[in-house]
Parts: structure tokens; sequence; C-alpha cells
């Protein structure tokens, strides 16, 4: 019988640690065209700018053990070439999300007899507009990914970060579908989900406190984040995507701006145009 997972570990099994010939990153598995009938196409989503430029990349997929529980410390690499021409970009150039569907690499897995363990997320998790203007400007927030490419190795594990919103999630920051939070935010943090995250109860906006309650929605995907400089020597840095010569020393200065998980459907309106095209549905 699978093991019972807490909501914060059941989103340790979401996020994917994408390393390429230019950087690394952070992506998460999410279900687009989900309909009744049971059909949905999984994919990784990331920033456009993680695999821009790409070759070649990798991830690992923790496998699944033979009660359907995830086997921690066993992994498959999966490696691609011409890793930048498999992602599916959103059709807005200023928009920086991109989404690699999965189906064939989970299917190959298990014609080797293998499963992939794996929590996707889906449109149930993503707020109404409604749901949002409904919400406090200031809530919790979590946000899951590989700051400077840090994981634990051994069990393919992602780094959590904790923070709060630092504009409001209804409004639209600088009239962009977008918003602000304050948290450490670091390079290969980009393409890390961000959480409305409340485990044990939280406060409403008209004061009401929810005992026991739990509440977890996807705000969005972190993709920038503004930073001060110092002068300083000429080195050698991370930098999210490669590594080059700088005369000044960017210093984060921990507000993270994230691309709202509402701009999700359109890279699920292109899926579906895909899928109808290949007489998938």
């Amino acid at each position: 019988m699978p093991v019972q997972l807490s909501i914060s570990e059941q989103l340790s099994y979401n996020t994917i640690r994408i390393v390429t010939d230019t950087g690394t990153g952070t992506g998460f598995i999410y279900k687009f065209c989900v309909n009744d009938d049971g059909f949905n196409i999984p994919a990784i989503v990331t920033n456009k700018h993680v695999i821009a430029g790409a070759k070649r990349g990798e991830f690992l997929l923790t496998l699944a053990d033979k009660d359907g529980s995830p086997a921690d410390t066993e992994h498959q690499v999966c490696t691609f070439d011409n890793f930048e021409s498999m992602w599916l970009k959103h059709p807005d150039a200023n928009v920086d999300l991109c989404a690699m569907p999965i189906a064939p690499l989970l299917s190959s897995l298990q014609k080797e007899k293998k499963r992939a363990f794996y929590i996707p997320i889906d449109k149930a998790l993503l707020s109404t507009q409604q749901e949002l203007e409904d919400l406090r400007l200031i809530e919790d927030i979590l946000m899951v990914g590989y700051p400077n490419g840090l994981w634990d190795e051994v069990n393919n594990m992602p780094l959590f970060r904790k923070g709060i919103t630092s504009s409001h999630p209804a409004l639209d920051w600088n009239g962009k579908k977008e918003m602000l939070i304050d948290a450490a935010c670091f390079p290969g943090s980009s393409g890390s989900p961000v959480f409305l995250f409340n485990e044990g109860g939280y406060t409403d906006k008209k004061g009401n406190t929810n005992l026991g309650g739990t509440r977890v929605k996807l705000l969005g995907i972190l993709y920038a984040g503004p930073q001060h400089t110092a002068e300083g020597d000429i080195q050698i840095v991370d930098v999210p995507i490669s590594n080059k010569p700088i005369t000044l020393t960017g210093i984060p200065n921990n507000i993270g701006i994230i691309i709202k998980a509402e701009r999700l459907q359109e890279l699920d309106d292109l899926f579906l145009e895909l899928a109808k095209k290949n007489g998938e549905i």
C-alpha cells in the first residue's frame, strides 16, 4: 500500500532539477488539458531562460517501488540532446514560460518495467480572481526549488523556502500578470512554483481563524528578482544561465517576481490545439 504523504511532502515530489550546458534551474510537473474522460498531458514547466540555448539537458525522476511508494534513493537519469527544441514556449515573447511534455518518457520507462513517482498539480490548484481578491495583502507563501543548484542528491529532493506576498495577489504588478514575493531568491530558483501555503490553520481577510485548516494554491512561477550592486573585483560568478566575468557584484534584495499562475492557461490552449491536431482528443 502506498505511503501516506503530508501536503508539504507531496509538494517535494512535484519539482524537477533541470541541468543544462548553460546552467541549472527548477521545473515542476503540471497536467495540461485535463478533461472529464481522464485525458491529460503531463509536462514539466519552467522559464524560457532556463532552457535558452541549451543543446543538452538532463534531470532525474524518482522511481516508485513495488507498492507505489517513492523509492527516494532510486532514480532514472533522463538526458536529452537538442534540449531547447523539446519545449513548447508561451506564445507571448514577454512571458517567460515553457513546458516539455513527458508522456513519451513515462511510457518508455513503463516498457522498462519502471514507474516514475511524481505528484503533478493541475488547474484545480489555481485560484479564481474572486479567491485572489479575498486574500489579504500579506499571505504566507512557499517556494520549492533548487537555489544555486542545491539539492539532496541522494534522495533527489528540492529545498523549501518560506516568505510572504509582497504585493497583493489580486493586483497585476505594474500592469503585468505578475506579482511580488518577499523571499530569498537565487539563481537556480528560476522556474520554481510559488504556493499560497497554510498547513494547520490560517486567518482570512475578515479576521476569521480557520484552525486545523490547510490551504494550498499555486500563485505563480518565479522568473526574476531585482538586485542592487556593489563595486567589486572582476571575478567569475554564478548567474542563472552561465558563468561570465563581471565588474559589479549583484546582491539579491530578497524580492522575487513571479508570473501569475493564470498564464498557464495560455500554454494549456496550445497543448489543446496540438492534441486535437494529433487526433488525441
